[in-house]
């Protein structure tokens, strides 16, 4: 099979045009696409399984609705003509929850979103295609020592504006729906993947902030704006500010 590049994927989600003749093609370009999936989990050491196919295509059919979850900014702290790092509010509101507990913290988020990725495409109680926001939330703690990650990673997807009031239940026991309070953050972007190895090194992100004692230090989020088969996705480390 040839490879497929970061062009063909965008193609994938577009609606076909014709009277039903590209229908073969259709199915090649969603083989392709979770092929590409699934080397993307062979990385993170998880196994795709098939009937991931169908959520995957949903969602690269409708991977340019995308809702962002609602914020208010509050500051922003610039350096050498780019924003170093910034401070926002985001409102309570209604978010689908997983956690995980796997060896690797790659493994949690990488399950975590395969089950919200059934959830938003349809096994839910409308039995329909929610809509996808940004971020996904991977909330992180680490160990006393400062030097590693508790193994349990709980992932958040907020719901949209139309199922804030009335959340479709999840047809997976697993998927908790939660009203979380609302919550100040101080945010960096980085690009990449996110990896345990990668996320350790959020350490050097606390030279930006100094001393400080307004944010909590054993507890962080790695916010997601892009699904995981996009090798330099935009990411951003959020630093918790401390309730007031």
């Amino acid at each position: 099979m040839a490879r497929i590049t970061l062009e063909d994927l965008e193609r994938l989600g577009e609606e076909p045009d014709g009277d039903g003749s590209d229908n073969e093609d259709d199915a090649e370009g969603e083989g392709q696409l979770f092929a590409h999936w699934e080397a993307v989990a062979s990385t993170h050491r998880v196994s795709l399984p098939r009937d991931m196919a169908g959520p995957i295509a949903q969602m690269a059919r409708h991977r340019h609705a995308r809702e962002p979850v609602p914020y208010v900014s509050l500051s922003q702290h610039g350096k050498c003509e780019e924003a170093a790092y910034e401070e926002r509010r985001y409102p309570a509101g209604k978010w689908a929850c997983v956690t995980m507990g796997e060896p690797m913290y790659e493994q949690s988020i990488s399950l975590s979103f395969m089950k919200l990725m059934r959830y938003i495409c349809k096994e839910n109680s409308v039995g329909c295609h929610l809509g996808m926001t940004v971020p996904v939330l991977n909330e992180i703690h680490l160990t006393k020592e400062g030097t590693e990650l508790e193994r349990e990673v709980l992932t958040a997807y907020y719901l949209p504006g139309a199922f804030q009031q009335n959340p479709p239940v999840p047809t997976d026991p697993e998927i908790h729906i939660t009203e979380r309070a609302s919550l100040r953050v101080i945010t960096r972007v980085f690009y990449g993947i996110t990896t345990e190895e990668t996320i350790l090194r959020v350490n050097l992100f606390w030279e930006l902030l100094g001393p400080t004692e307004a944010v909590l230090r054993g507890t962080y989020i790695v916010a997601s704006y892009e699904n995981p088969s996009i090798p330099q996705r935009r990411n951003e480390i959020w630093f918790i500010c401390q309730p007031e």
